[in-house]
């Protein structure tokens, strides 16, 4: 549990809009990173790399879109 607990991330509300940017960005970073397509479209349960891939991405993306936000107030 401390190992998942670690890797976790503090959710704010998020409208819409700012969802389907994250996942776009995310998706963008993930995908530079899978090899072959298995990876990308993954099987019926999907692999714990795609899963651990797909969850950094989108930790990324978060602060990506932190930094913007940092850079435009």
């Amino acid at each position: 549990m401390g190992e998942h607990k670690a890797n976790m991330i503090t959710l704010f509300p998020v409208d819409e809009g700012r969802k389907r940017v994250l996942g776009i960005m995310a998706a963008i970073l993930a995908s530079l990173h899978m090899q072959t397509a298995d990876d990308l479209f993954g099987g019926p349960q999907g692999s714990p790399r795609s899963d651990k891939l797909i969850a950094a991405s989108v930790q990324w993306a978060e602060k990506i879109m932190e930094k913007i936000d940092n850079a435009f107030r």
